[in-house]
């Protein structure tokens, strides 16, 4: 039974992070350390866990562990990391965006599995994948494989609630977010950078812009990414490719139906849909951002670095938003 230590437990994403290990069959959380909630029941943060844990958060930590989640704010594990010496043989997995970037400051593998599977069996510092970052990479991937990513790529994704994390903001009070949209961060979303990145680890010479318009939905969880590009291959080319490239990807699905939210919403999936009208590929990709997005793919990662089955502790539904 691997012992799990996770830092920063009061989030969204710590929050299901903690209920698909409370059910791992091979994990058992030992601690969950939170200043702010220190001595507080977790079921008292995370209420849909009453009845499940008896665990209670700390503000201590000790490093008899085999997994450490970094679960706090962008910025704070870099500093938690340089304040603390860790085991060399603890497997880190880190849910910030702090190590995504490759920097030689940095050991740290990118986590996202259907790119780097044998990267992150080998390692033991995973930086896990952005959420919009996760959507928009799947539904690409497999035309950077080829080399077949060769024009501009236009991308609008509408995201959950959930995603702008449980610090109450102006845009995330239910007034102004229900029966409402808005679009952000338009052409200089943080995510542009780890997915130009992975794209290049594929096809070296990418370099097109990639125009991407986040847009805050009126839902509480997932993420919708409707993406197109120019291509000249027929769509049964694409088809053949795009099934030959997940071939191996346990929570990747091509449809030849349409796609909605609702099927993926509480799984650790991401389903994809292609079009092809004349010389444009349509591709429709969607996730739930606290699971595929953020902790379910941080536990696909700890899975495969460990020699577990992918699939692990993974078939369970997560809380109902």
């Amino acid at each position: 039974m691997q012992q799990i230590g996770i830092i920063g437990g009061g989030g969204y994403t710590a929050g299901e992070l903690i209920r698909i290990l409370l059910h791992h069959p091979f994990a058992q959380i030992k601690w969950i350390k939170s200043n702010s909630q220190a001595g507080k029941f977790i079921y008292e943060v995370h209420q849909d866990l009453l009845g499940e844990t008896s665990l209670q958060f700390t503000d201590q930590v000790d490093w008899d562990i085999d997994v450490l989640f970094l679960c706090s704010g962008h910025g704070q594990s870099s500093v938690f990391l340089s304040k603390n010496t860790l085991p060399e043989d603890l497997l880190i997995i880190d849910l910030s965006r702090d190590f995504r970037l490759k920097s030689a400051q940095h050991s740290f593998i990118y986590g996202l599995p259907e790119l780097n599977k044998s990267a992150i069996q080998s390692s033991n510092r995973i930086a896990n994948c952005g959420c919009f970052a996760t959507a928009i990479q799947l539904a690409l991937l497999p035309l950077a494989a080829n080399n077949w990513l060769n024009s501009e790529v236009h991308v609008q994704a509408i995201t959950g609630a959930t995603g702008a994390g449980q610090s109450p903001s102006s845009t995330t009070h239910f007034s102004w977010r229900n029966n409402n949209l808005s679009a952000y961060k338009a052409f200089q979303h943080q995510h542009l950078d780890e997915i130009h990145q992975s794209l290049q680890q594929l096809q070296t010479d990418f370099q097109q812009s990639i125009n991407f318009i986040p847009v805050r939905g009126d839902f509480a969880r997932g993420i919708f990414a409707s993406i197109y590009t120019e291509v000249d291959e027929s769509y049964e080319q694409l088809l053949k490719a795009y099934q030959k490239y997940y071939a191996d990807s346990p929570f990747v699905h091509i449809s030849s139906d349409n796609i909605s939210l609702k099927q993926v919403v509480n799984t650790n999936k991401c389903l994809l849909h292609l079009q092809k009208h004349g010389n444009k590929l349509l591709i429709i990709s969607t996730i739930d951002n606290l699971l595929k997005g953020a902790s379910g793919q941080a536990v696909q990662n700890m899975n495969l670095a460990l020699g577990l089955e992918e699939t692990a502790g993974l078939g369970l539904k997560a809380m109902a938003f």
